[in-house]
């Protein structure tokens, strides 16, 4: 029996060609995301050990001079030099650099930031006794040493065309400066791996810049030889602060190890979903094409059994057809997740992410789940058409009279259709009333359901759903159209699992483009709102602004109102509370701050204003006092002065600048409002820019610029999780080819007799082509419906976590995703509809 399965792959190579295509798509997805993230974190991993592979200790420390609960302990911006001191003169210790580092970003020819922001950093040069700073491998000149000179990665140097000697702009949170540059380096930082920029200051500079001079960020403690890491890392502990913590190298080696298992973990899981979700639209694709082979094959299926195989021996046979096609298919695409693997890896570089070096990583578990899905999958969706296969009675196959469905079969499966969909109907809607993640994980529950049962159901609702556009393509296309609407109803389920591929397909992309489009009007309306000022100045690194900015901008012409919003904690209640510190007076011309109990003004007076939400859960009214404790530990008790409506780009508790400012050593600041006589204008941009020293690092933002900020970002995770799903509609397309090209099989006799009574080539053309329009679109309309559906039910559980959420139908792009299921329809229906055509009427007449 598998010699007879080998051979019938074989006659049916043709017929057997999309099959395979889908199974090697979902493998190649499948091998591909496996080896690619395989790669990768091998990758990072060695660079991980690569780096500290000397490291015998590691100090690392934070700021905590605002830190009013260490208060007793002593405060310290990080590791002072004495105790570096102290640390190199440990038992066993061959030496230790003691580093800070912050953001600096550099200014391209034309004045923009080289890099993207949050990956550009400022470090300090750290030369051992020999002159060299083992960190870095210098291609041309040395390390800075003195105030006015710095180094840049080679990559950084080579963008803005920069060479040793050169004056080069440096923007850090503070003014924007120019330096000689003194070398240029390679490094195996991982901000520059990410495309970003790394600039090198002498270790005086660094800490003025970063922190405060004389004092480090973290240590790194290399061994003598024959030392004890272990005896070092005690007594290192004993000579820190409690504002430090120290580990072995190791130890620091495996914990980012273990961080970069974690975050490539979490890529690995939704690459992975959206391959099983191209497997399972590929399971319609393959028990559809097995199906048909069965139905064209029953002369011969009955021929086995009437020379004594087995019903048991027919269902093995069919079932081994699977497993060779899966595991041909297996093969291919596991050679093609390879390449995709590899392009993937070439792609991030050229988006400006390099990797490090490292070899293609295959492993065992790569090389068994790519065999494993591809050879399960396509056994498993040919298992109920293996089993229809067994139960053909030899008689009945024998005279060629195909197996159709009872009565009985029809209206169980229908039966079992509407129980699963009505049932998934109802979770769903219970999940959208109980909200927040319960409720998400409900609705993900009823859609699985409710998905099923409507893929069951689809044969039922073709009927219906085409009977509608029939009338409409006979009265337009003539025969061909009154032929195509005919021959999509003919075998319903056939068009049902056809149709089913589309639909999962535009279920996910239907539901994801309706979020988001929702989601991206109420930002939109809420940017709109709640804004009043003109600009918004922000770091490109998202760090705070240094205070000099704010007086900088005070004085340029045309300012009419400025605030920062500074990021700042009261302690209510032993409660932390985030709050802004804000400038009383212009706040309210920066902001929308609406439904104002009280007075704004009592801000310039000591007093707080409190969002409406906060208000009401602490039953708190204007006039009031709370007691609040300050970030250094100091109390105070202020007075309600004003409750506001929330405005979501402020804190809920809003106090003056004044008021915090003797109680933080700097302020955090990571905004800055500005309001200006006539609005927004480039004039008035290019003066705030100018005030500010023409700085590459700071943005100024418009409100049409914050709105675009918003969308892009919604625009962009939209692009990107269409790319994931196209795998999915392209086996989805495959299986329209696939129904079309062997129905044309099937319906030769029947295309020879149109053909001879008068059906020209063009007609028959037209009617294939017409036929997967109308097996497209219907797919595409149950996949809007449900995806619509669907989105409504997720956008439920958390709009009140939107302000101003509403559910947004986009008509325009569901229309444009009919279209294109027309389109691939047409596209789809090209090769069969040829075969079609090119039919030899007397040939395809004779045909059985």
């Amino acid at each position: 029996m598998f010699r007879t399965a080998l051979r019938t792959v074989l006659a049916h190579k043709a017929r057997l060609l999309m099959t395979v295509l889908a199974v090697m798509l979902g493998v190649a997805f499948v091998s591909g995301t496996l080896v690619f993230t395989d790669t990768i974190g091998n990758a990072f991993r060695n660079q991980s050990a690569k780096s500290y592979k000397d490291v015998a200790v590691a100090v690392t420390s934070h700021d905590n001079r605002d830190d009013g609960a260490r208060k007793e302990g002593g405060k310290s911006p990080g590791i002072s030099r004495a105790t570096v001191e102290r640390i190199g003169a440990v038992d066993g210790v061959a030496s230790v650099t003691g580093r800070v580092s912050g953001f600096a970003g550099v200014a391209d020819a034309d004045g923009k930031l080289i890099g993207n922001g949050w990956s550009n950093t400022g470090a300090n040069f750290a030369p051992g006794a020999n002159g060299e700073d083992t960190a870095y491998t210098f291609t041309d000149g040395s390390g800075p040493t003195g105030d006015d000179r710095i180094a840049l990665d080679k990559s950084s140097a080579a963008k803005g065309g920069y060479h040793v000697g050169d004056q080069v702009r440096v923007a850090t949170n503070g003014p924007v400066k120019e330096y000689t540059l003194s070398g240029v380096f390679t490094t195996e930082d991982g901000a520059v791996n990410a495309g970003g920029s790394l600039v090198l200051f002498d270790t005086a500079v660094a800490q003025k810049l970063y922190l405060e001079p004389g004092y480090f960020m973290d240590a790194t403690v290399t061994a003598a030889p024959g030392a004890s890491d272990r005896a070092i890392l005690t007594a290192v502990k004993g000579l820190i602060g409690d504002n430090a913590e120290a580990q072995t190298g190791e130890q620091l080696a495996d914990q980012q190890a273990a961080d970069i298992e974690s975050s490539l973990s979490t890529l690995n899981q939704i690459l992975l979903a959206f391959a099983a979700i191209a497997l399972f639209v590929g399971v319609f694709l393959i028990s559809n094409t097995f199906t048909m082979l069965v139905a064209q094959r029953t002369r011969e299926l009955a021929l086995m059994r009437a020379v004594g195989a087995s019903r048991r021996q027919v269902k093995r046979s069919v079932l081994a057809e699977a497993a060779v096609v899966g595991a041909i298919a297996s093969v291919v695409g596991f050679v093609l997740g390879l390449g995709l693997a590899t392009g993937l890896r070439s792609a991030m570089g050229a988006f400006g992410a390099q990797m490090p070096a490292g070899p293609l990583v295959v492993s065992p578990t790569a090389v068994g789940a790519a065999f494993g899905v591809g050879v399960l999958i396509t056994v498993i969706a040919a298992w109920l058409p293996a089993r229809r296969a067994a139960k053909i009675p030899p008689v009945a196959a024998m005279s060629s009279v195909h197996a159709v469905a009872t009565t009985r079969s029809l209206v169980v499966r229908n039966s079992i259709g509407a129980v699963l969909a009505l049932t998934g109907a109802a979770v769903i809607v219970a999940g959208a009333a109980a909200g927040a993640d319960d409720g998400r994980l409900l609705i993900g529950a009823g859609a699985f359901l409710t998905m099923i049962g409507v893929i069951v159901l689809i044969p039922l609702l073709s009927r219906p759903v085409i009977a509608l556009v029939r009338p409409a393509l006979q009265r337009v296309f003539g025969v061909a159209g009154k032929l195509a609407g005919q021959n999509a109803v003919r075998n319903p389920r056939r068009t049902g699992a056809t149709a089913s591929a589309l639909a999962i397909g535009l279920t996910l992309v239907t539901g994801l483009t309706v979020i988001g489009v929702t989601i991206g009007q109420a930002v939109d309306r809420m940017t709109t709102d709640n804004i009043r000022a003109d600009y918004m100045v922000t770091m490109a690194s998202g760090g705070p602004l240094d205070e000099s900015a704010l007086t900088a901008l005070e004085k340029v012409p045309g300012v009419s109102a400025l605030s920062p919003q500074q990021a700042t904690s009261l302690k209510i209640k032993g409660e932390s509370r985030s709050a802004s510190a804000v400038t009383p007076g212009d706040i309210e011309k920066v902001f929308s701050l609406g439904g104002v109990s009280g007075s704004l003004d009592t801000l310039g007076r000591g007093g707080i204003a409190v969002a409406d939400k906060t208000a009401e859960s602490n039953g708190w009214k204007p006039g009031d006092t709370v007691e609040v404790t300050y970030a250094d530990g100091e109390s105070a008790r202020l007075k309600v002065g004003a409750v506001y409506t929330a405005n979501e780009f402020l804190s809920p508790l809003l106090i003056s600048t004044d008021l915090v400012a003797p109680h933080e050593s700097k302020p955090y600041i990571p905004e800055i409002w500005v309001k200006m006589d006539g609005g927004a204008s480039a004039a008035h941009e290019q003066a705030l820019v100018d005030a500010l020293g023409d700085n590459p690092g700071i943005d100024f933002k418009d409100r049409q610029d914050i709105r675009n900020t918003f969308g892009g970002f919604i625009n962009t995770a939209l692009n990107i999780m269409y790319g994931l799903l196209a795998m999915a509609l392209i086996i989805a397309v495959l299986g329209v080819v696939n129904t079309l090209a062997m129905s044309v099989f099937e319906r030769q006799q029947e295309i020879g007799m149109l053909r001879a009574i008068g059906l020209d080539r063009r007609k028959v053309k037209l009617m294939i082509r017409l036929e997967a329009v109308v097996i497209s679109v219907f797919g595409a309309v149950i996949g809007v419906g449900l995806g619509t559906f669907l989105a409504w039910a997720i956008g439920e559980t958390f709009k009140d976590s939107i302000p101003g959420y509403a559910l947004v139908v986009p008509w325009d792009r569901i229309g444009i995703f009919l279209a294109l299921a027309g389109l691939v329809g047409v596209l789809a229906a090209l090769w069969p509809a040829r075969s079609a055509a090119k039919l030899n009427m007397l040939t395809a007449i004779k045909t059985e």
